[in-house]
């Protein structure tokens, strides 16, 4: 494989890992988007950061775990039958063992310093290895904005509480993290110039791009195994809500808009099984 080859590779894998760094696990979240550009929007629930999950360190564990020499068969020159190996077989074979197993671990060491190299950067210089890497990226958090309460539950889950109003005359997306490079979007809300204002959930449905560990847990969601998320994968659970008083032009819930007293509402129930994002178009008042 040629060096550029190689790099490309490399940088795909860390866009993927830098995709699926974030994701939600069971939450409530509410939108609400008025005619005037006001908005308001709240997430409270689950937010899981992969890096610090019980599934990468045991993955890690994997990796570092110890091999133990198992000799080869020999067999006999003249009749081609198993046999007994001579002590100076086994010597010999060991040697050889022992040879290629030091030169694996070296270039298992130097693959284990780039990718915690390559994990600490999509963290922002947090080192996922450091005991107080999730306090802090609990503090990170604490900092910005929004960030109600963030309490860190252990395995890689926080327990978020954010909210934030403001007028819509620029983009929005959530989460956004101080110093990490990429993020898959839990929730955006884009502007048009016509008036209209795209919502999308990018992270919201097992089948979002760079998302795998959600897939892995929905098939075993499918298999209707008692274990869902209990091998430190986030189940996805949640209901998302928009409420706006401007004109819903488009979305895919499944029973459409509910007029109540401060507009219509539209809501999403989310988990595992889904395989669309949430996705609706509103217009409201250039």
């Amino acid at each position: 494989m040629n060096r550029s080859v190689k790099v490309g590779a490399a940088l795909a894998v860390l866009l993927l890992l830098a995709g699926c760094l974030l994701l939600p696990g069971k939450f409530t979240s509410d939108i609400t988007l008025r005619k005037d550009g006001t908005f308001s929007f709240a997430y409270k629930g689950d937010i899981h950061v992969l890096a610090l999950s019980k599934l990468a360190a045991d993955e890690r564990a994997r990796k570092n775990a110890s091999a133990e020499f198992e000799p080869s068969t020999c067999y006999s020159d003249e009749t081609g039958d198993e046999r007994d190996c001579t002590s100076d077989e086994l010597t010999e074979q060991k040697a050889v063992w022992e040879e290629d197993l030091a030169a694996s671990k070296a270039a298992a060491e130097e693959k284990k310093k780039s990718d915690e190299q390559m994990m600490k950067t999509m963290l922002g210089g947090i080192d996922p290895a450091d005991p107080r890497a999730a306090q802090e990226f609990a503090e990170r958090l604490r900092r910005q904005k929004g960030w109600k309460s963030v309490v860190d539950k252990g395995d890689g889950r926080f327990e978020v509480d954010y909210a934030i109003t403001g007028r819509l005359d620029h983009d929005f997306s959530f989460p956004t993290v101080e110093k990490l490079p990429m993020i898959t979007p839990f929730v955006t809300m884009i502007r048009r110039a016509d008036g209209g204002v795209r919502i999308d959930a990018p992270a919201f449905t097992s089948a979002a791009a760079g998302a795998p560990f959600m897939g892995m847990a929905a098939a075993v969601a499918d298999d209707k195994s008692e274990k869902a998320g209990g091998d430190g994968m986030p189940v996805l659970d949640g209901v998302l809500s928009l409420t706006t008083d401007g004109e819903i032009l488009a979305n895919n819930t499944d029973e459409g808009p509910a007029t109540g007293p401060t507009g219509k509402t539209l809501q999403w129930k989310v988990n595992v099984r889904n395989k669309e994002a949430p996705t609706a178009l509103v217009r409201i008042n250039p």
